[in-house]
C-alpha cells in the first residue's frame, strides 16, 4: 500500500469515527423534549453527547457567597471553599442535573448553573441548605420543665432571624439550649450534641415508613459511630431524643430500647420531594458555613430554543455566504476549501461529543470564529499559489511553493490565537471557557484541514488528471 493510499484510509477512518461519535447526539436531540426528560430522570443519557448549556437549554444560574465570618476559625478559606464546592456538586449530582457548572469565582463566591432546572426556589433550597443534623437529648428535669413554662409565658422567645431573645436566654438553665420545633413547639435540649450528621453513612427516602404512610428519611450511621448510637440509646431508654436539622427540631421520638445497627428514621410530615431533598443533603454532608444567594436568574426553555434557532440560523447564513464567496472567487479550488471546512466542523463537534463538552452561545461563537480562521488560512494558501502561477511556474511547483510560503503566516496566526485561548481558559469563567475550548479545538483542526486535507485533494487531482490550468 502506497503512502498516499494510507493517508486517504486514515482520513476515511477519521471521518467514520467522527460520524460514530456524533450519532448519539443526533439521535438524542431528534427525540421530543418530554422523552428526553424521562430518560434524563432515569439517568439514561448517552455516554458521548454534546450537552447544551444554560443559555441554550434553559435553567437556573446562581452566584452564591460563602459566609466566611461563620467559618470555624481553624478552617482555611481555600479549604472551606473547596469543601463547599464539592458538597454542592455532590448534591447536584444526586439530584440528577445533567452537566451542571459549579466553579469558584473570586475569594468567596461560587457560580452554580443548573441546565434544565427552572424551579429556582427548589434549587436554592437544595444547593444552599446548611444541613446541620444533630442528635440531642431532650431535657426532662423538673428544673428544665419549669424554665420552659416561664419561657412560654413570654410569648415568642425567638427573634425574626431565629435567634433566642435576650429575655428568654436568661431563663435557659446552664447546660441547656432552647430550640424551636417544626410544629412550632419549644424544646429545651442538652447543649452538647453527642452525634451529628457527620457520623452518617447514608440516608434514603422511605415512602411508606412514617405515620399514615407519610414519607420518612431512613438513616444509618458509619460503623465507627453505630456503637456510640447504640450506647446513647441504651443509656436513655424511656427518654426523648430530638433530631435537629438546621436548629429546628424535626421530631423527638421516645427511645423504647437500645437501637443496635446504627439505623433510625427522621419524620416530619414530609412530601416525597421534601424527603428526597433532605436525604440528598444529608448524604452529601453539611456545608462548612452557610451560603447566601447574591445573584439569581432563570432562563426559560423557550429562550433557550430561540437561542438555538437564532444561533443555527446565523451560522447557516454565514456559512452559505462563505461558500458562495469561495466558489465565485476561487472556483474549483474554493470547492476544495469548502470540503476542508465541512470536515473541520464535523470533527470539531465530534471531539466535543467525545469530551462530553457543554455547548453554549459563546461556544458557538468560538466554533464560528475557528471556521473563519480556517477560511483565512485557505485564502492565504490560494493567494500564494496564484502569485507563483503568475510568475509562470508549473502547476505542481506553484502548488508546493504556495503551501510552503503560506505556512509560516498561518502558523503564526494560529499560535497567537491559541495563546489567547489558553489565557481565556485559565482565567475565564464558564461561558468564556466554553468559547476558549471550542476555539482551541477549531484552531488545531483548521491547521490540519487547511494544510493537510486540501493538499491531499490537490495532489490526488493532479496525479490522476492532465491539468493545463488550475481553477483558482
Amino acid at each position: 500500500m502506497s503512502k498516499t493510499q494510507m493517508k486517504w484510509l486514515g482520513l476515511l477512518a477519521l471521518v467514520m469515527a467522527a460520524l460514530f461519535m456524533l450519532y448519539p447526539s443526533i439521535n438524542w436531540y431528534a427525540l421530543e423534549a418530554s422523552e428526553r426528560a424521562k430518560l434524563e430522570a432515569l439517568r439514561e443519557r448517552p455516554k458521548y453527547l454534546v450537552n447544551l448549556g444554560l443559555d441554550l437549554k434553559g435553567g437556573t444560574h446562581m452566584v452564591m457567597e460563602l459566609e466566611v465570618d461563620k467559618l470555624d476559625a481553624k478552617t482555611p478559606l481555600n479549604e472551606a471553599m473547596a469543601q463547599a464546592i464539592e458538597i454542592i456538586r455532590n448534591r447536584v449530582d444526586q439530584f440528577g442535573v445533567a452537566e451542571p457548572l459549579i466553579v469558584r469565582q473570586g475569594a468567596r463566591w461560587i457560580v452554580v448553573q443548573l441546565p434544565g432546572v427552572t424551579d429556582s426556589a427548589h434549587a436554592k433550597e437544595l444547593v444552599g441548605k446548611t444541613a446541620m443534623l444533630e442528635f440531642r437529648m431532650v431535657d426532662d428535669t423538673e428544673k428544665g420543665k419549669s424554665a420552659l413554662n416561664k419561657i412560654l409565658e413570654l410569648g415568642s422567645p425567638f427573634a425574626a432571624d431565629g435567634a433566642v431573645t435576650a429575655a428568654a436566654a436568661k431563663l435557659v438553665p446552664e447546660g441547656l439550649a432552647l430550640f424551636k420545633g417544626k410544629d412550632n413547639a419549644m424544646y429545651l435540649l442538652q447543649k452538647e450534641a453527642p452525634l451529628t450528621g457527620a457520623a452518617l453513612e447514608t440516608a434514603k427516602v422511605n415512602t411508606s415508613g412514617g405515620e399514615y404512610g407519610m414519607p420518612v428519611v431512613d438513616f444509618k450511621f458509619k460503623p465507627e459511630s453505630a456503637g456510640k448510637f447504640a450506647a446513647l440509646t441504651a443509656a436513655n431508654v424511656g427518654k426523648n431524643m430530638a433530631i435537629v436539622l438546621d436548629n429546628v427540631v424535626f421530631s423527638a421520638p421516645v427511645i423504647k430500647g437500645r437501637i443496635s445497627g446504627g439505623s433510625g428514621i427522621i419524620e416530619g410530615q414530609f412530601t416525597s420531594e421534601d424527603a428526597r431533598s433532605l436525604a440528598i443533603v444529608l448524604r452529601a454532608g453539611a456545608l462548612p458555613a452557610p451560603v447566601k444567594v447574591i445573584e439569581e436568574r432563570v432562563v426559560g426553555p423557550t429562550v433557550g430554543e430561540d437561542s438555538i434557532k437564532d444561533g443555527f440560523r446565523a451560522s447557516a447564513i454565514g456559512f452559505l455566504l462563505v461558500v458562495l464567496f469561495m466558489l465565485v472567487y476561487y472556483r474549483a479550488s474554493g470547492f476544495v476549501a469548502i470540503i476542508a471546512l465541512a470536515l473541520n466542523l464535523l470533527m470539531l463537534v465530534a471531539i466535543m461529543a467525545y469530551l462530553r463538552s457543554t455547548l453554549t452561545l459563546p461556544g458557538m461563537a468560538g466554533i464560528i470564529l475557528s471556521l473563519a480562521i480556517a477560511v483565512d488560512a485557505n485564502v492565504l494558501i490560494f493567494e500564494r499559489i496564484r502569485e507563483e502561477l503568475r510568475l509562470g511556474k508549473p502547476i505542481k511547483t506553484a502548488l508546493a511553493v504556495g503551501y510552503d510560503r503560506a505556512f509560516s503566516a498561518i502558523l503564526d496566526s494560529h499560535v497567537t490565537s491559541l495563546i489567547s485561548s489558553a489565557f481565556l481558559f485559565q482565567f475565564g469563567t464558564g461561558p468564556i471557557k466554553g468559547f476558549a475550548v471550542t476555539l482551541t479545538i477549531g484552531l488545531i483542526l483548521s491547521l490540519f484541514t487547511a494544510i493537510v486535507i486540501t493538499r491531499m485533494i490537490f495532489d490526488y487531482y493532479l496525479a490522476n488528471n492532465e491539468v493545463e490550468e488550475l481553477s483558482i
